[in-house]
Formats: structure tokens, C-alpha cells, sequence
């Protein structure tokens, strides 16, 4: 059995997640199974996800058609308590070897809001199953994360 690998997409520049997505889509093709979580993301159409059923499966936890930034500070901390829920739920799926792939879909933006700690992801990675590969993207990445990846992408615009 193969190790499974850990890559970060991250940077000012848009198309991680799609770049996610398209890996998602090459393991699908293969056979093998996707979960994908996404976080402080506001209410997109991802319908066509559903077609992709079951090797791809998509999970958000938080309720809000908001962005997390422009909300009340009681919405905040109910869609804290909803983003800590997606991270345990990620943990499980980590832990079990459940999915070949494990995107954890704008993950980071959730430490450099504060929500989660670097260690709290760092944690959820460490206690994976050996084989599932992970992806995280997000704008920012810490240290602890950076040393942790197999695969490091800085996606920045050039114009």
C-alpha cells in the first residue's frame, strides 16, 4: 500500500479550489473515492458535484449564505460551532481511510481567522489513515503546515 500524500494549494490567486476539484475529478476516473469539505465558503451552486455521486462526495457545515467576515458576532459564533463540526467530521473521515482523497477546501482560511489553531489541523492530519491523499487550500499557509506538506503550490497572479 502506498503513503498517501498531503499537497497545499494556497496564494492570492484564484483556482485552488478548482485545481482541487480537478484532482477529485482524476480520482474519480480511477475508480476511487472523494469527500470534500468545504469552509468559509458562501452558499455556491455546486449541483453539478451531485452528479459525481458517490465517488465524490461534497459536505459544508456552516448554515450561512453569508461570508463569515460580514456577519453579527452572534451569527459568528454559531457558524464557529458549525465550522468545528466540519473540522471533527474531517478528523473521522481522516482517521477511517473512508475516502482515497480528503479535500479540506479553504481549511486555512479558518486558522487565519482564528477559528481552529494551525495545531488543531496539524492534529487532523497526523491521525489519517496512511493511504488517503489530502488536499488543503486556502490564502495563507503557517509554518507548521508547510513542513508537514508533500506538495507546496503558491498560486499568485502574474497580471
Amino acid at each position: 500500500m502506498e503513503k498517501g500524500s498531503i499537497t497545499v494549494y494556497y496564494g492570492s490567486g484564484q483556482g485552488k479550489s478548482a485545481a482541487a476539484l480537478g484532482y477529485a475529478i482524476r480520482f474519480a476516473s480511477q475508480g476511487k473515492s472523494t469527500t470534500i469539505i468545504q469552509f468559509l465558503k458562501s452558499e455556491t451552486n455546486t449541483e453539478y458535484l451531485s452528479k459525481l455521486e458517490p465517488e465524490i462526495k461534497l459536505f459544508r457545515f456552516e448554515r450561512s449564505k453569508e461570508e463569515f467576515m460580514n456577519l453579527t458576532d452572534e451569527q459568528k459564533q454559531e457558524e464557529i460551532v458549525n465550522i468545528q463540526n466540519g473540522l471533527n467530521y474531517a478528523k473521522k473521515v481522516l482517521g477511517t481511510g473512508e475516502s482515497d482523497l480528503v479535500i479540506l477546501d479553504e481549511v486555512l482560511g479558518v486558522v487565519d481567522e482564528g477559528i481552529v489553531s494551525e495545531q488543531d489541523i496539524l492534529s487532523a492530519l497526523e491521525g489519517r489513515s496512511y493511504s488517503s491523499d489530502v488536499i488543503l487550500t486556502g490564502l495563507n499557509i503557517t509554518q507548521g503546515i508547510f513542513e508537514i506538506a508533500d506538495n507546496v503550490l503558491n498560486v499568485k497572479p502574474e497580471k
